[in-house]
């Protein structure tokens, strides 16, 4: 049997340079499905140990769904950490090659921390992607309406016809997505919109980037889904030196949504109000406070997620 080996996979619109281990070769591919099956064949004679590819936003997605569909497990990691990564293992010139090569490195590394399984992306179904296609889209469509209503305010007459009639197209397509994405969970997530929506504040624009967007919740720690999402401080401590303890990285659209139902809930859960004005009450700051609500209120619904009961005022206490 041959001996086990790291790919990495540097992912472009239309190539893959993919490194065959640390020091084996590296070949390009195009970026489509034939070339994705003829790379599965080079593989096939591989004891692959884990493949890493970049996050590009779209497309490393048809290839990784093809690695893991053949059983290969597949991590898929940050653009900058990988680059960081690269530049400390001396890897200070960039080109797709080595890149490629790097992502092995990276790779042969991963592979042998104890907690890989964390580290291994479960790909979306098609109806996830589905999913987490049309909450991007409502997401795009409310981001230009936002920005068309801005201008209408100082739009000059001339044009102020032409702003008042793409904001009209704006409304109809996120009505359009929205009914859409109603639809969509209620057919293929009714139980968990269910239980996810007994929380007081949380609408179904949260209920439905959560779904979306978090697979893993309810399956998670209430520590690691915080630290997923990123609302969980990190110490920033070096010698005697002790920083403010802060909030970085993880995934920021389901983020903003969550702050946004925060807000909602401060006024509208007993529980979290209460929360929030007994933290209040300490002098932290204001931002601190509500930082604190939205971990609280995300794992909470976790918790949900995770045991199937809806929210119930009594065990859910602040």
């Amino acid at each position: 049997m041959s001996e086990k080996i790291a790919v990495g996979i540097d992912v472009a619109k239309a190539t893959l340079d993919v490194a065959f281990g640390v020091t084996g070769i590296v070949a390009t591919y195009p970026n489509t499905p034939a070339s994705h099956d003829k790379l599965l064949c080079a593989l096939a004679d591989c004891q692959v140990d884990l493949a890493v590819l970049e996050a590009t936003g779209s497309y490393e997605v048809a290839v990784a769904c093809a690695l893991q569909g053949a059983g290969y497990a597949v991590a898929i990691v940050n653009p900058r950490q990988a680059r960081d990564f690269a530049k400390a293992m001396g890897n200070l010139a960039k080109t797709d090659r080595i890149d490629a090569r790097a992502l092995a490195q990276l790779a042969h590394v991963l592979a042998q921390r104890t907690d890989r399984d964390k580290i291994v992306k479960i790909l979306s179904s098609p109806l996830q992607q589905e999913l987490q296609a049309l909450v991007a889209r409502r997401r795009q469509l409310v981001t230009l309406l936002t920005s068309e209503r801005q201008r209408l305010g100082i739009s000059h007459q001339a044009v102020r016809e032409s702003v008042i009639t793409v904001i009209g197209v704006l409304q109809d397509e996120l009505k359009a997505v929205e009914a859409a994405l109603t639809k969509h969970v209620k057919a293929h997530h009714a139980r968990l919109v269910e239980l996810l929506s007994s929380a007081r504040g949380v609408g179904p624009a949260t209920v439905a980037t959560l779904i979306a967007d978090v697979p893993e919740l309810g399956k998670l720690t209430r520590r690691e889904v915080s630290a997923l999402i990123g609302v969980a401080p990190f110490n920033r401590d070096s010698g005697a030196v002790r920083g403010k303890r802060m909030i970085f990285g993880g995934r920021a659209a389901v983020r903003r949504m969550l702050y946004m139902a925060t807000l909602a809930a401060v006024r509208f859960n007993p529980v979290i109000g209460t929360f929030y004005h007994r933290l209040v009450a300490t002098g932290k700051p204001n931002k601190v406070v509500l930082v604190a609500c939205m971990r609280k209120l995300l794992t909470i619904l976790n918790a949900i997620a995770k045991t199937g009961k809806p929210w119930d005022e009594s065990i859910h206490t602040a």
